[in-house]
């Protein structure tokens, strides 16, 4: 069998080490590339064209969500690209971005468990042969979430705000709302600071109030966010 072929991007130099004397360890594993940053990232499944990548979820440039990026922007430049992503956030509204519009061949492993080599190595595998990999206690995050987004309701929101928030949720930013809604986009700020402020939606610098919003709508409207819109693209 051939081995599979990884591209490991990861900015903090020791864990990076620590990862590719992990991948060095495994039989069928072969590290053809490294990078620290989301351009040497790209740089590198373009050059080596891996099976997989084993990414960090926030790297230079902007210590945001590169990792998710990536994985959005192989989708269709590398289809068959596997990619699993190392985070160190519990919280499933990254877990949501990375699968939002796919969950063949992506994997959301916590970066406190790297250290459970067999963990890694099975996620990597499934991940490999276009299964989907979330660590559980992702999974139990999500669940709870869900459960208290279930009870909240968006009846104290306008007509208008609805529909500001229902084009949110397609992943449109301001401008494509104010042109589909004929307002604004003055308006549309105005009307999603109201709906951030009813549905009690604070701002947090780890994760965006849009993709807060956007998950309550889902859930109110009864659809299954992980196959929902809530992608990448709303974090911005």
């Amino acid at each position: 069998m051939d081995a599979v072929r990884i591209v490991l991007a990861e900015d903090n130099l020791l864990v990076r080490e620590g990862l590719v004397s992990l991948i060095d360890g495994v039989d069928g594993f072969e590290l053809v590339g490294t990078g620290s940053t989301l351009a040497e990232l790209i740089e590198a499944v373009d050059k080596h064209d891996p099976d997989m990548v084993l990414t960090d979820i926030r790297m230079p440039p902007s210590h945001q969500d590169e990792g998710i990026e990536a994985a959005i922007r192989f989708q269709a430049s590398h289809p068959d690209l596997g990619v699993v992503v190392l985070s160190q956030y519990v919280d499933p509204v990254y877990a949501l971005a990375l699968l939002g519009s796919g969950t063949k061949g992506r994997g959301y492993v916590l970066k406190d468990r790297v250290d459970d080599i067999d963990r890694l190595v099975g996620a990597i595998r499934v991940v490999n042969n276009g299964g989907s990999f979330i660590d559980d206690e992702v999974v139990d995050a999500l669940v709870r979430s869900r459960t208290r987004m279930a009870d909240r309701t968006l009846d104290v929101l306008s007509a208008r705000e609805l529909e500001v928030l229902s084009e949110m949720a397609t992943g449109a930013t301001n401008s494509v709302i104010a042109k589909q809604l004929g307002i604004s986009g003055h308006a549309v700020e105005k009307h999603s600071n109201s709906i951030f402020s009813k549905l009690q939606i604070t701002a947090d610098q780890d994760v965006n109030r849009r993709v807060k919003a956007v998950l309550l709508f889902l859930s109110g409207q009864g659809a299954d966010p992980v196959s929902g819109p809530a992608t990448a693209d709303t974090l911005d």
